[in-house]
Parts: structure tokens; C-alpha cells; sequence
């Protein structure tokens, strides 16, 4: 069957446009992070955008070789900055919200209660520390979605928790030393899923 000119119109358009979803994404990681991962998305936006660029026209390619220089001294600037903020985020709300992409987070919940959240993590790794709280919404549940990266989840030593991840050419494993159970009610169920990549609980 012959492809219809319209819809091979429309095909390319969007195709022309595939490098914006990314400048977007990176965007969205720098605000999700509250600019304290600045090196991955920066980079993903600068490479994304020239490539935008290219395929406009409003540029060519031997013109964008020419800018990377200048490129390349602010993205390490943007890293510099990053690195003098503190290095570890403080969770003060109730649930546990983090995205990394095309870089880490570590994150310390320093509120006594929680009751659940998302973590996502695309080419990074977020390490999450909850060995602070003290109240759980029984059983509360964290879930994460991890390609190509890692997250780290650290617990207090007396909880009961409930691995319930999808590994796919990845692991999902609690590496916590095994040790009776102190009580068989449920605090975290940390679910979700993983590709090229892991999920660990440990203490």
C-alpha cells in the first residue's frame, strides 16, 4: 500500500521536531530538581537545542560546531555552581517526589512522617535516606521507575519492607542483612519498575 503524501508530510514534521521533547525534558528535570542537578539537563538541552537548530535552519552545522566552545564553558560553569550548593537535598512534605535525569540526587526525608511518593531516574541515580522518619502510613509506597541509573533507598534497620519491582536486564534486590522480623505488618512497599539499571534498599 502506498504511503499517503500527507501522511508522510505530517511523519516529517514531527520528526523535525523530535529534539524539542528533549530540550523539554531537560527543562523539566532542571525545575524538578530545583536546579541543584544542573549538569545532565543542561547538557541534554544544549545538545538537544543544537541539534533543534540544525534542523530548522536558522543555523548550519559548521555554525553550531563554531558556538561549542562558548557552549561547553557555560555548561562548566552551570556545574560548578551546582557542585558549591549542598549536596544533599532535605524532603520536608509528607511524600517523597525526586526525578534525575542525566545526573544524581541524594535526598535525606527529615520530616517524621511519610506516606509514599515517585522516584525516577532516566541515564542518573537518586540516593533516598528515610532512616528519619518515624510515622509510616502503613503501608506506605514508593514507587520508581529506573532506566539506565539507580536508586538507593536507605531504611531504618526495624522495617518491614516489600520489594515489589520489575527488573528487565536490571536488579531489584534488599540488600539489608537478614534478620527476624520484628513485626509482620507492611511499613514500605517499594514497587515499580527497572531496565538497565537497579533498585536497592538497604540500611
Amino acid at each position: 500500500m502506498a504511503t499517503k503524501p500527507g501522511t508522510l508530510l505530517t511523519s516529517r514534521f514531527l520528526l523535525r521536531y523530535v529534539p524539542s521533547l528533549f530540550v523539554l525534558a531537560g527543562l523539566y528535570a532542571l525545575v524538578a530538581s530545583s536546579f541543584r542537578n544542573v549538569g545532565g539537563p543542561l547538557l541534554l538541552v544544549a545538545v538537544a537545542g543544537a541539534w533543534q537548530a540544525v534542523a530548522l535552519d536558522p543555523v548550519t552545522g559548521s555554525q553550531m560546531i563554531s558556538l561549542w566552545p562558548t557552549l561547553l564553558i557555560i555548561l562548566g560553569q552551570s556545574i560548578t555552581v551546582g557542585r558549591i550548593r549542598s549536596s544533599i537535598e532535605l524532603i520536608t512534605g509528607d511524600r517523597v517526589d525526586l526525578m534525575a535525569v542525566f545526573g544524581g540526587r541524594d535526598a535525606r526525608a527529615t520530616t517524621g512522617r511519610v506516606t509514599g511518593g515517585d522516584v525516577t531516574v532516566l541515564f542518573g541515580g537518586v540516593e533516598l535516606d528515610l532512616r528519619d522518619v518515624v510515622e509510616l502510613d502503613q503501608p506506605a509506597r514508593i514507587n520508581t521507575t529506573s532506566i539506565f541509573g539507580g536508586v538507593d533507598i536507605t531504611v531504618p534497620r526495624d522495617w518491614n519492607v516489600q520489594l515489589d519491582v520489575l527488573p528487565v536486564l536490571g536488579t531489584a534486590e534488599d540488600e539489608r542483612p537478614r534478620r527476624e522480623a520484628e513485626h509482620v505488618t507492611v511499613d514500605l512497599v517499594v514497587s515499580g519498575f527497572c531496565a538497565f539499571g537497579g533498585v536497592t534498599v538497604k540500611d
